[in-house]
């Protein structure tokens, strides 16, 4: 389980990184209306959705394996955890599904649409969310 933990925090950073750099270049290319290229643009936001994706899985078995996930909640119930301990039970799992939600949402429609400008708009609007919620939650005092 240790090295589940160790694996969700620091591959954090990377997807931490990636959607920076992700939602930088689709507001670059939005508003700079330039062409949506897929050797650059498309890989650096499929890669983005992919490793957020991975981070999620690695973190739902971190939730269902790891003390301070789904057994905080059972062994001491939702009104009796401490804020931190709400944090990482029930706050950081749930805004983060939402978040991951908002940029598969994003991948999506940008696939939908036929113009440039209108692909670097999905992109940065819901990763650009999803990368907002996504930093809201999570629990600096006990990240790695």
């Amino acid at each position: 389980m240790q090295v589940l933990k160790y694996l969700h925090s620091y591959l954090a950073y990377v997807v931490l990184l990636i959607l920076l750099i992700a939602v930088a270049n689709a507001f670059i290319g939005w508003l700079g209306k330039k062409e949506f290229k897929f050797e650059k643009d498309l890989r650096v936001s499929l890669f983005a959705l992919i490793l957020s994706h991975i981070q999620l899985v690695v973190g739902l078995i971190l939730y269902f394996v790891s003390a301070n996930g789904l057994n905080a909640i059972t062994n001491v119930g939702i009104g009796n955890l401490s804020s931190a301990a709400r944090l990482l039970a029930l706050e950081h799992p749930t805004i983060n599904i939402i978040a991951l939600a908002l940029i598969t949402i994003g991948w999506s429609r940008h696939k939908k649409k036929t113009s440039d400008e209108a692909k670097f708009k999905s992109i940065a609007i819901f990763y650009g969310l999803g990368l907002v919620l996504i930093l809201s939650r999570i629990p600096w005092s006990q990240w790695l």
